[in-house]
């Protein structure tokens, strides 16, 4: 699952000189500017005898993100609890014509003081000098506040909250793990100040001061460059691009992968593993996924058994299991929603029943058609027809959809009869991914998220697999594509599907 939080405030501040080179404009705020910019110049004006050290200019990036909204949504249930989410600082290059630096390492600082916004623009003379005495500039804060240290305050003394990234050709993206400062500012343990986004000290440039001190509106940095760093931009929160504005972007693995309808006994053919099936469980109390009360996010005990006679439900004694145990310990997953991992040997049961329970009482039980794994001669790889059978052809912006793929093998072969009496067998893929493409561009709005967070990974149950989708990640007004890729275990990667699934998005 994705979730985006829009920058809420952004500006850039600078110590660089005006078009005369005579005046710094250390007093400009661009916080109405469709673009942020970080640089370093060196040496536009040479040592002089006032000077020993030839100038430096800086541009600095301050950009600020909602966290109440995320702490809301987490109190919601609509974002998991921390060290289950995964938190990026995403910022998106805006090209320009001007000279982009090339090799350079940005850094990410937490601001440890509030400032302003502002509502200046320019950011090529530097002549919005804190328009309306509001808004943050090189020298200040605030109209009210003075920085500590000139070009902003940060905190510098906690490396576990401190961000870098390292741009090759400089046209790159940032996309950084803060997982870490998101949850101290959701907790209140570091106040939400925003960040600085600008080049490190080694990259910014030279400046000795004999005192060591910052010298007015420069700063020391006898270990900085000799060489200039010109200029990096990014989009900032009011460009006309919906999709590079920059986002916190909320990942996580939301998959549920029940293994129901592909039970398997275990088997010395297959690894450790792929000897367990998942299965869960859904309470529903009028229509609406409630916790079991004497459970509530605790532990759950499951249970095997075979059937009785008929088949028409659990008999007998427990059954063992892969453990040597007659029980295994399930947990809780989100609200009214368990699950657990268990295994049995292979047998000659045809039906097994899952019984849910704690404390001597029985909440739910379920049945189970087992299968048995099994060789083949032969090593052609299944190829996949696939369809959404739910796929609407307008959402609105404001909408969160499950979306159900029907999936089956495209050499299935029926004969005449199982034509007759029976649809295709759906199968479910274990390993699925969607990806989102505006058609109008080609833009890939969302891509593949099949790292260690698998935020675009799909859910699987007895009906096959679905994912849930919030439509208030695409831009209204425009066609958008889902296209799905299978991991491959043959060729240890992912395969891309085919077909391509049309919608557009209203408001």
């Amino acid at each position: 699952m994705i979730r985006r939080y829009t920058a809420s405030a952004d500006t850039t501040i600078v110590n660089a000189y005006q078009r005369n080179l005579r005046i710094r404009g250390t007093g400009s705020n661009a916080g109405r500017a469709d673009v942020l910019e970080t640089f370093s110049i060196y040496g536009r004006q040479a040592p002089s005898s006032s000077n020993s050290t030839a100038s430096q200019e800086l541009s600095r990036i301050l950009i600020q993100f909602p966290i109440s909204e995320i702490s809301s949504d987490r109190d919601a249930g609509s974002v998991p609890t921390s060290g289950n989410v995964d938190f990026f600082l995403r910022m998106y290059n805006a090209p320009h014509s001007r000279t982009t630096p090339i090799s350079y390492k940005l850094v990410v600082y937490p601001v440890s003081q509030s400032w302003q916004e502002g509502v200046g623009l320019d950011l090529e003379g530097y002549t919005d000098l804190t328009k309306g005495a509001s808004g943050a500039n090189w020298m200040s804060a605030s109209d009210s506040a003075a920085w500590t240290t000139v070009g902003g305050d940060y905190i510098k003394n906690d490396a576990s909250i401190i961000y870098e990234q390292t741009f090759d050709s400089g046209l790159e993206d940032v996309e950084l793990n803060i997982s870490k400062l998101v949850e101290q500012w959701i907790s209140g343990d570091t106040n939400n100040y925003g960040v600085g986004v600008f080049l490190s000290s080694s990259f910014e440039a030279y400046y000795s001061s004999s005192t060591g001190q910052n010298t007015g509106s420069i700063i020391h940095n006898a270990t900085g460059a000799q060489v200039s760093y010109y200029t990096k931009r990014f989009f900032a929160r009011g460009t006309q691009y919906f999709f590079k504005k920059p986002v916190i972007e909320a990942r996580w693995d939301d998959a549920v992968r029940d293994d129901r309808g592909e039970f398997y006994f275990s088997s010395s053919l297959a690894p450790a593993d792929d000897n367990l099936n998942t299965l869960y469980i859904y309470n529903f109390i009028r229509g609406q996924l409630v916790n079991i009360p004497s459970v509530g996010t605790g532990k759950i005990l499951v249970s095997l058994y075979s059937g009785s006679a008929t088949n028409s439900g659990p008999s007998g004694s427990k059954l063992t299991l892969y453990d040597g145990k007659t029980n295994i310990t399930g947990g809780y997953v989100s609200t009214g929603i368990y699950s657990c991992s268990i295994g049995i040997a292979s047998s000659s049961i045809k039906t097994l029943y899952d019984v849910w329970h704690s404390g001597g009482v029985e909440f739910s039980t379920g049945s189970i058609t087992p299968m048995t794994f099994a060789t083949s001669v032969s090593s052609k790889q299944p190829r996949y027809i696939m369809n959404i059978t739910n796929l609407a052809n307008t959402y609105r912006a404001d909408q969160t959809s499950r979306l159900n793929l029907y999936v089956r093998n495209k050499n299935w072969d029926p004969t005449v009869y199982t034509v007759a009496v029976a649809d295709p067998e759906s199968v479910s893929i274990h390993s699925a991914s969607y990806r989102v493409i505006r058609t109008l561009d080609n833009l890939e709005v969302i891509p593949h998220g099949t790292g260690s967070s698998f935020h675009t990974g799909l859910s699987y149950d007895l009906s096959g697999n679905y994912f849930d989708f919030d439509m208030t990640l695409l831009e209204p007004g425009y066609e958008y594509m889902f296209k799905f890729a299978f991991y491959d275990n043959r060729m240890n990667s992912w395969e891309e599907q085919a077909q391509e699934f049309r919608f557009r998005v209203e408001k």
